[in-house]
C-alpha cells in the first residue's frame, strides 16, 4: 500500500492544495492520501482569531470530499488531537504504527522541501517516509529542486520524488485571507469551501445569508452536502427553471428552490430530529423512524430561517419528497424536477421527462405512482401524503 501524507494548516484549503493532491495521487500511484491539518505548526504562528481548528478540519474535509475519490482521500485528525506543536516526525511515527506495511510518502511544497534539513529530526522523517516535493510555479522545479534532492539523498539517504504540477495554481494563503475580507478570493477556493466560509463568517466575511446571490447561495448549500450530490442539485435547479419557463411559474423562485431543496440531506437522524424539535415540525409515526423523509421538512425550515426563503419556496421544499394533496404550481415543478433531472436513471424516466412538458399534473401523478410502486415492491410503507396526492390528482383529472 502506498500512503501519502499531506500536512498543513489548511487556512483555508484552496485550489492549490487540491491540485497538488490530485497530481501526487496520480504521479506516485497512491492507494490513499491523508490530509493532516496541523494544530500548532512549528514553523509559523497561526493568525489570531477565527477560524478554529474545528473550522479548518471541516474545510479540509470539504476539500477532500470534493476530489470525488472515495476510499482514496481521507482527513486525519492526529495532529489536532495531539497536544502541543505538530511535529512531522511524531506524526510519521504514529502513522507507521497504524500502517506498518505501508510505503509512506510525505508531500510538501517547494519552500518546505528546500528547508527540510532544518526541521526537527530530519533523519527520522526521511527514514520513515519518501519525500514528494511539488512546485506550484513553472520555475519551482528544475535545478533548485534537483540540487536539494541530491543533497538529501547523499546526507540522509532520502527517497525523493519531485513533481511539476501541470497547471500550477499560485496562491498565497495570507493574501487569500486578506482578500476574503475585501470580498475577493472566491476563485481560489473550491466552491463548497467558499460556501463554508460565508456560512460561518470566517476571515472577515460579512455575508447577509438571507440576501445571497444565486452563486453564493449555491456555494453555501454545497458546503452542507456531499460533493457526489452536486450534480443532482444542479440538475434539479436547472430542470426546475426549465419547467417554470414552460408552465409560467416564477423562474427565480424555481431556481432557488432547486438550489436549496436538499440542503439537509446528509444530516443524521439525531440532527434531523433536533431540527424538527427546534422548528416545531410535527412528525407522524413513519417519519419518526425514516430519516430519508425528514430532509424535506428540515431543509425547508433551514431555507426559510437561515437563507430567508419565502413561503412559496418553503412549501415546495417541504413537499418535494412525498408530494401532497393540493400542491401549487411551484410544488409540482420542484417535485417533478427532483424526480427526473438529467442524472436520474430508472425505468420510465424518459416517459416522465416527456410528460413533464406536456401535462405537468400527469407527470406529478406518474411520479406518485412510481413512488408507491417502488415502496410496495420493497415491502416498505408508503407515506400517506403520497397516497393522498395521487388520489387528489386522479380526482383533478377526473379519473377517480
Amino acid at each position: 500500500m502506498k500512503l501519502g501524507i499531506y500536512g498543513g494548516t489548511f487556512n483555508p484549503p484552496h485550489l492549490g492544495h487540491a491540485a497538488a493532491a490530485r497530481c501526487a495521487l496520480e504521479a506516485l500511484e497512491l492507494d490513499k492520501l491523508l490530509f493532516v491539518p496541523a494544530a500548532l505548526p512549528p514553523h509559523k504562528e497561526l493568525p489570531p482569531g477565527p477560524p478554529t481548528a474545528e473550522d479548518r478540519l471541516a474545510m479540509t474535509e470539504i476539500m477532500a470530499d470534493g476530489l470525488l475519490l472515495p476510499g482514496r482521500t481521507e482527513v486525519c485528525t492526529l495532529e489536532l488531537e495531539r497536544a502541543g506543536r505538530s511535529y512531522t516526525a511524531d506524526t510519521l511515527r504514529t502513522l507507521r504504527e497504524q500502517y506498518p506495511e505501508a510505503e509512506l510518502w510525505l508531500l510538501m511544497g517547494t519552500d518546505m522541501f528546500l528547508t527540510l534539513q532544518d526541521w526537527r529530526e530530519p533523519e527520522s522523517i526521511m527514514e520513515l517516509a519518501g519525500i514528494c516535493a511539488f512546485a506550484r510555479t513553472q520555475a519551482g522545479c528544475g535545478d533548485l529542486l534537483s540540487t536539494q534532492a541530491g543533497h538529501l539523498h547523499r546526507h540522509y539517504g532520502a527517497r525523493v520524488c519531485t513533481i511539476q504540477i501541470p497547471e500550477p495554481v499560485e496562491i498565497s494563503s495570507t493574501a487569500l485571507r486578506e482578500g476574503l475580507a475585501r470580498g475577493e478570493g472566491r476563485t481560489c477556493l473550491p466552491p463548497a469551501v467558499y460556501g463554508y466560509i460565508l456560512l460561518h463568517h470566517l476571515y472577515g466575511t460579512q455575508a447577509d445569508l438571507k440576501h445571497l446571490s444565486d452563486d453564493d447561495l449555491r456555494c453555501c448549500v454545497y458546503s452542507m452536502i456531499r460533493a457526489k450530490r452536486f450534480a443532482h442539485m444542479r440538475g434539479t435547479e436547472e430542470e426546475a427553471v426549465r419547467l417554470a419557463r414552460r408552465w409560467g411559474a416564477d423562474e427565480t423562485l424555481a431556481r432557488r428552490a432547486g438550489i436549496l431543496h436538499d440542503c439537509t440531506k446528509y444530516l443524521e437522524m439525531e440532527e434531523q430530529l433536533k431540527l424538527c424539535e427546534k422548528y416545531g415540525i410535527l412528525l407522524d409515526d413513519l417519519e419518526q423512524n425514516a430519516v430519508k423523509l425528514l430532509h424535506a421538512k428540515t431543509g425547508a425550515a433551514i431555507a426559510r430561517d437561515i437563507f430567508g426563503a419565502p413561503e412559496e419556496i418553503f412549501t415546495a421544499i417541504f413537499r418535494h419528497t412525498t408530494g401532497k394533496a393540493g400542491m401549487d404550481l411551484l410544488d409540482k415543478i420542484l417535485y417533478v424536477a427532483d424526480y427526473m433531472e438529467p442524472t436520474r436513471s430508472f425505468p420510465g424516466v424518459e416517459q416522465l421527462r416527456a410528460l413533464a412538458y406536456q401535462d405537468l399534473d400527469a407527470a406529478v401523478l406518474m411520479g406518485c405512482e412510481l413512488s408507491i410502486q417502488e415502496m410496495t415492491d420493497r415491502k416498505l410503507p408508503v407515506h400517506t401524503n403520497t397516497i393522498q396526492a395521487r388520489e387528489w390528482l386522479l380526482r383533478t383529472k377526473g379519473q377517480a
